[in-house]
């Protein structure tokens, strides 16, 4: 049977992905900050910053395939946080530790944030990237020098630039957990404009996009979104029709951000083309499964 290890495995995506890797065939080894138990899954209480819990850990485990998602990412905060150079550290050593243990194949969470936003449609080989803030630049990094270390140590390496994902279990500090527990509770949620067009993407079908590039020969990046775009306007017009309520939203108030692009959407091609995958929940199902969720909280 075929091992790999999941970093972040208790995170937003990890929880998604576990038992779909799991379907696939795989002895699935998770790690996670707490101590967890659960059937069919090996769990692992590490401190993924401690270099010395990690190494021990892939000691142990003798993983032949990695998935690596864990960061920070608290909501408004991980933009600019300093802890950024901290997890690229970690990611680091996190790699070495893997190839030193048996590892061939390491699959790596990235951002749309790497690009430069230039363009309104990112495409993998065709796009600039340039990015703008400290979490951008790190994950960028971060890639670069896996790049290069990979190929020099033999590992295949597939990067997958998350763009804008939503579901059930999502921090409510983010834009459609904000929305609909503003529309349950009755009261004002302060927005900007909405005329913000993104890539959405259900939790569930970016945790199996992922699960693909772990079964997957393909090496490489790949977008990992909808591949169409939606204005925010439109997202919270769904929620407010599905829950018959309108008013609450009050778009304008709060200001666009300058180095904001209006226009930002995944060109999937290439995951399309090269990964056995493909999105299966359209925004109005993910919506709807979203706001039944936070109904129940």
């Amino acid at each position: 049977m075929k091992r790999v290890v999941v970093t972040g495995a208790a995170g937003f995506i990890g929880r998604h992905v576990l038992p779909v890797l799991r379907e696939k065939g795989y002895d699935v080894h998770a790690l996670s900050s707490q101590k967890r138990e659960s059937n069919h899954i090996t769990w692992h209480k590490v401190d993924f910053l401690s270099p010395l819990q990690v190494s021990e850990v892939l000691q142990e485990i003798k993983a032949s395939h990695a998935l690596h998602l864990a960061w920070c990412t608290t909501p408004g905060k991980y933009w600019t946080a300093t802890e950024n150079l901290d997890w690229v550290s970690a990611s680091l050593h996190f790699a070495r530790a893997f190839a030193r243990n048996g590892g061939k194949h390491l699959v790596v969470a990235g951002t749309c944030a790497e690009y430069a936003w230039e363009d309104s449609v990112l495409h993998e080989s065709s796009s600039e990237f340039n990015p703008g803030t400290l979490y951008g630049v790190c994950k960028r990094s971060l890639f670069k020098i896996l790049e290069k270390f990979c190929s020099q140590e033999g590992l295949r390496l597939a990067w997958g630039y998350i763009f804008y994902l939503f579901g059930s279990g999502e921090k409510e500090e983010r834009f459609i957990p904000q929305i609909i527990r503003g529309l349950l509770q009755n009261i004002e949620v302060k927005c900007s404009s909405g005329q913000q067009i993104r890539d959405f993407l259900h939790v569930s079908d970016v945790a199996a996009a992922f699960a693909a590039m772990v079964d997957s020969s393909a090496a490489g990046t790949f977008n990992i979104g909808s591949g169409r775009g939606i204005a925010l306007r439109e997202i919270v017009e769904k929620l407010e029709k599905k829950l018959e309520k309108a008013g609450l939203v009050k778009f304008g108030e709060r200001q666009t951000p300058a180095n904001e692009p209006l226009h930002l959407v995944a060109n999937t091609e290439r995951i399309l083309t090269s990964v056995d995958w493909k999105p299966k929940i359209e925004i109005d199902q993910g919506l709807q499964e979203a706001l039944d969720w936070w109904s129940k909280k």
